[in-house]
């Protein structure tokens, strides 16, 4: 019983650390994808982001483009827009440029 009173008693003071722990942890989640995109980009193994947007960007019209996430390990390219309330992704092969799936089709 006085092992649960006392970890009960630090449970106020334990709780605000380990948030900050998992915030702390929130930037490098976020700018991951830009890492890993400009990573590959580097080493010759995919194409910029900014070639990517410029092949892709042009063929959503009607559509805001919101942004994109990159997957290293196959090197694709997810851009996301928006049009009349849903979100369209549009799957790009980093090395070839080509649009290899979309989920408004």
């Amino acid at each position: 019983m006085l092992l649960f009173l006392t970890t009960l008693a630090a449970f106020p003071i334990l709780t605000p650390l380990l948030a900050g722990v998992a915030v702390a942890q929130a930037p490098d989640q976020r700018h991951g994808d830009q890492r890993s995109a400009f990573e590959a980009r580097k080493t010759g193994r995919s194409l910029s982001l900014r070639e990517i947007e410029a092949r892709v960007i042009p063929t959503m019209r009607g559509s805001q483009y919101i942004g994109f996430d990159y997957d290293s390990g196959s090197a694709i390219y997810t851009l996301k827009f928006l049009r009349d309330g849903t979100v369209i992704w549009v799957d790009v092969d980093g090395r070839t440029g080509q649009i290899v799936g979309r989920t408004d089709r």
